[in-house]
């Protein structure tokens, strides 16, 4: 039989995953809508384009890296839980057969 599995060894539920994601693509959103308010604000220059980029391409990066499940990962170490398997040769069911065979 495989060693026992504990609590920590399982992975994060949908649930905190869901979370986690959604507050990297606010976070995200945020910032972009700052990159929109100050694309408008901030004379024409440099700086301008540096903003109106962020806020066109932002909603990319935000998706990409709210979604990521890379190497790096907390979840990637973790395994995933395994139900326990019990094996019965079939040395045991000759052996039970045959001893209710000769109690007859």
């Amino acid at each position: 039989m495989s060693k026992a599995q504990s609590v920590t060894s399982l992975e994060v539920s949908p649930e905190e995953e869901r979370r986690s994601r959604f507050i990297k693509y606010t976070v995200a959103m945020i910032i972009r809508v700052i990159c929109v308010v100050l694309a408008v604000i901030v004379p024409l220059g440099w700086l301008t384009v540096l903003f109106a980029s962020g806020a066109i391409f932002l909603p990319y990066f935000a998706v990409v890296i709210a979604n990521a499940q890379g190497a790096n990962s907390s979840n990637s170490s973790r395994k995933s839980a395994e139900a326990p398997t019990i094996s019965i040769s079939a040395d045991s069911f000759k052996a039970a057969k045959s001893k209710n065979e000769d109690s007859k």
